[in-house]
C-alpha cells in the first residue's frame, strides 16, 4: 500500500561534528514518513499549528507554537503529519554524541 500524502521537505542547514540542523517544510497533509531518531534532538517551530504524531500504536495531536521549543531523547519512532491546511515549518537540531 502506498501513502498518497506528500512528503515533508528537509533542508540541512548545518552538519558538523557537534550538530545537524535541518529545516522541515510540510505541505498541507504532508508527513515525514516513518523514522527513528538516532540522536537526541530539539525542535523549534517556525509556524504555529497542529501536527499529528503517529507512534505506531496511536495518533495524537501536538499543538506547536512558533518559537516554543521542545526536546526529545534518542530512539523516538514516529511519523509526523501536518494536520493544517497551510504549510508548517520547524527547525530540528540533532545533537551528535
Amino acid at each position: 500500500m502506498t501513502d498518497a500524502r506528500p512528503l515533508a521537505v528537509p533542508t540541512v542547514q548545518v552538519d558538523n561534528a557537534r550538530v545537524k540542523v535541518t529545516e522541515w517544510r510540510f505541505p498541507p497533509g504532508g508527513h515525514t514518513g516513518w523514522h527513528r531518531h538516532e540522536m537526541d534532538y530539539v525542535v523549534v517551530p517556525i509556524t504555529s499549528g497542529r501536527l499529528d504524531i503517529d507512534n505506531g500504536r496511536e495518533v495524537f495531536a501536538a499543538e506547536l507554537t512558533s518559537g516554543v521549543s521542545y526536546a526529545r531523547d534518542i530512539g523516538v519512532e514516529h511519523d509526523v503529519i501536518n494536520a493544517n491546511d497551510f504549510e508548517f515549518v520547524f527547525v530540528e537540531i540533532e545533537v551528535k554524541p
